[in-house]
């Protein structure tokens, strides 16, 4: 199953070695459909939410979740607030992705603009 991730998950990034140490295996770089936006938490990590109104398109990557690992153990290392939900990409299909939950972007100042987390943490 493909399985989408939008921040710190990714390669290279700081919580990356929890899909490697959960035998995930790195499928492609991709998009989202111009329908979500991003805040940064603590300038931590992102938390993507899915909207009807003014979104973009969000780098993220794909990576091949087989079903015996299960979601449950890469979510327990990830902060608070992130969730599973549906991940609309760029080509219109769907895939389950990392998703953040409402009262984590409540202060937060938007980062949609940077197009993805990996920019927003180079962007110096």
């Amino acid at each position: 199953m493909l399985f989408a991730v939008n921040g710190t998950l990714m390669r290279g990034l700081a919580l990356n070695q929890n899909l490697i140490d959960a035998g995930v295996e790195f499928v492609r770089e991709d998009r989202t459909a111009p329908i979500s936006r991003l805040w940064p938490i603590e300038d931590k990590y992102p938390a993507m939410r899915r909207v009807k109104i003014g979104g973009a398109e969000i780098e993220i990557e794909l990576w091949d979740l087989r079903p015996d690992i299960g979601v449950l153990k890469i979510l327990q290392q990830e902060p608070p607030g992130l969730v599973v939900g549906r991940v609309k990409l760029s080509d219109g299909s769907d895939v389950f992705g990392v998703l953040a939950e409402p009262y984590v972007i409540e202060g937060q100042i938007e980062i949609t603009a940077f197009g993805g987390w990996w920019r927003h943490v180079h962007r110096k």
